[in-house]
């Protein structure tokens, strides 16, 4: 049978998101049955620890600024806006401020490895960055004497390899794609122009964002450091104060990790809550974008600016409630802020190590010292803010069946086509990238590029024919796989994720729990030599989900930062996100530290390993889901 007559009129939507954005992910993956277990509507409930702020801005009062001694570029995003708004600096000043640190410490652009210093940015355009601050600030002068200009109008910011920025070429962390120019703004990027971002330029990612590793950039802390992947540069960046903030876009841990690592805020969003229009896709409907920044409220400010629904582009934003909570950006007043708020440490989500996944070991013991001393300094600090911290066991990914894991890394074979068998994952991640034409796409911009461009594309996408091991790869065998999956088995796939999540949710409830407190990161970052993980490389699961999480500093080790993320059930955002700016404004410290800058490496103690593929990299560090299930299963 023709995969047009097998998959009936899922050819329709397939032509349809195809024409409108590459990234779109199907509408049905979670769909109407997972919103039900969301609490977004119900979120607001959970913010009554303390009052929030009624002054209608979330900016803070400029006159507290003025006495600073902190540099210009040391400021968050919020502290920037209040001086912008006030007339106190100008955009092109902060812009020239942010370039001349690049200048200096960045290094060598276009250079996917080691270029000596940061490599925060692969590229950047300066004279559009200018022009772009002049704009905003003329926009900034007429607002003082009339409507005033959105409050991120003016702020610079770095986006990554992988998430368009129209008039910069797009090329995923390599130079296979070469010659990529977006021709339009992605979504989120769209958005935040419309406000008057200054867009610096492009922040360096993994070799097809494949991995949560990270060479290419040095750690905001000390560059022998991995920096976290894939989204490395936009994670460094802001820690390194060579932007204000950062986009970044995770499918299995692609801005979660690279926080950790370098010790910035972020918000890894819920599937659906904002648009992925216009990223070069890794796993449509695990894709989500989100910001890095120096402080949960920066995160909040900017991710309010990119939510939102956009049918056309990406119709999972469709599924989010309309309108969208509020996502805070200003702390509860009152000593306990969190009171009302059970945070649950789940006692079964199995820590990952370079020698497997550890079961039936007490996760938090496999942490480092300092991380455990860390951890258990936060949770004192959680409860000194009026929360309730307690163990819990959540669903166990490592136990398969309808009642735990029926979904995430199972096992199960649900369809064989062309001797690839199709797991439950496979049989929703296949379809959704069949119906944005992700094979397709890479074959028609792989045609008539030079051999060396050609064959590396069609190393990383093509398949060989007959699920053989060796022999010639090619497209289309590759999107046979994808175009095969029946519509019987994508159906039961989609069930299977909603039930995972369902149960996932289920145990959070019955434990009282309203969203779970991980170190992603239960070590210092690794070496970039070495890229190994000791501990916590369960960076699929939220993805898997979809739930959201944020992560922020809570400590230092060895002159390395120690993150604590909050994960929540789907469209949560709300709740921890005003968990994590409550604490911030406790404990300031953290999140205010910044690194020496940086000497830069001599050419004899640079990694000699450049363009390094995922396919070289720990499969369990990958972020393509399909990769990682392989091994970690």
């Amino acid at each position: 049978m023709a995969p047009d007559e097998r998959r009936g009129t899922d050819m329709t939507r397939r032509g349809f998101i195809g024409r409108t954005s590459t990234a779109a992910a199907l509408a049905g993956t979670l769909g109407a049955g997972a919103a039900v277990a969301a609490p977004a509507a119900g979120a607001p409930a959970k913010l009554r620890g303390g009052r929030r702020s009624t002054s209608g801005s979330p900016l803070p009062d400029v006159r507290t600024l003025k006495s600073s001694k902190r540099d210009l570029v040391d400021h968050e995003v919020v502290e920037l806006a209040a001086l912008l708004q006030a007339g106190k600096v100008s955009s092109v000043e902060l812009t020239q401020a942010y370039l001349e640190r690049i200048k200096a410490l960045n290094g060598p652009f276009e250079t996917y490895g080691d270029n000596g210093l940061y490599n925060a940015f692969v590229r950047i355009d300066e004279e559009s960055a200018l022009s772009e601050a002049r704009a905003a600030d003329r926009r900034l002068w007429s607002g003082r004497g009339g409507r005033p200009a959105p409050w991120l109008c003016g702020i610079p910011m770095g986006f990554k390899d992988s998430i368009g920025t129209k008039g910069f070429r797009q090329q995923n962390g390599t130079v296979a794609f070469a010659g990529n120019v977006a021709l339009q703004d992605s979504t989120p990027v769209a958005r935040l122009r419309a406000q008057g971002v200054v867009a610096l330029g492009i922040t360096i990612c993994s070799a097809y964002s494949g991995s949560i590793a990270g060479t290419f950039a040095g750690n905001a802390w000390n560059l022998d450091h991995v920096p976290g992947g894939s989204s490395q540069g936009s994670g460094v960046a802001p820690v390194a104060r060579l932007a204000a903030a950062c986009l970044g876009e995770e499918t299995g841990g692609s801005i979660i990790f690279p926080a950790a690592c370098n010790g910035a805020s972020a918000i890894k969003p819920s599937l659906g809550l904002g648009s992925t229009a216009g990223v070069m896709p890794l796993s449509p409907s695990y894709d989500v974008i989100g910001p890095i920044c120096r402080s949960g409220r920066d995160a909040a400010l900017i991710m309010n600016a990119i939510l939102g629904p956009d049918p056309d582009g990406d119709p999972q934003t469709t599924f989010a409630p309309i309108p969208f909570p509020e996502i805070p950006m200003t702390p509860r007043s009152g000593p306990r802020p969190l009171r009302g708020t059970t945070i649950g440490i789940h006692k079964k989500d199995w820590v990952t190590t370079p020698t497997g996944t550890k079961r039936d070991v007490d996760p938090q013991s496999l942490y480092a010292a300092s991380h455990q001393q860390a951890l258990s300094r936060f949770i004192g600090e959680l409860k000194a803010l009026g929360a309730e911290v307690k163990e819990f066991d959540g669903a166990d990914f490592l136990v398969f069946g309808e009642e735990e894991n029926p979904y995430y890394n199972n096992p199960d074979v649900l369809q064989v086509i062309d001797g690839s068998s199709i797991s439950p994952s496979a049989a929703v991640i296949n379809p959704n990238r069949y119906d944005i034409r992700y094979i397709d796409a890479v074959a028609e911009f792989a045609a008539g590029k030079p051999a060396e461009q050609y064959s590396a594309l069609l190393n990383q996408y093509g398949r060989r024919p007959g699920g053989a091991t060796t022999g010639d790869r090619t497209f289309e065998a590759a999107t046979a796989v994808l175009a095969g999956v029946s519509a019987g088995v994508r159906a039961e796939g989609e069930r299977r994720r909603r039930r995972w999540a369902a149960n996932y949710k289920r145990r959070f409830d019955a434990a009282g729990v309203d969203f779970m407190l991980v170190l992603t990161l239960g070590d210092k970052p690794a070496l970039r030599a070495d890229q190994s993980y000791a501990v916590r490389r369960n960076n699929q699961l939220a993805n898997s989900l979809s739930f959201p999480m944020v992560s922020f500093p809570i400590g230092y080790a060895d002159e390395l930062p120690i993150n604590a993320d909050f994960k929540g059930p789907r469209f949560s955002e709300p709740l921890i996100t005003q968990a994590m700016v409550d604490y911030q404004a406790r404990y300031p410290d953290h999140h205010r530290a910044r690194p020496a800058d940086p000497v830069p490496r001599p050419a004899a103690l640079r990694l000699g390993r450049r363009e390094a593929a995922p396919a070289e990299d720990d499969p369990t560090l990958s972020n393509d889901p399909l990769v990682h299930e392989v091994v970690v299963a």
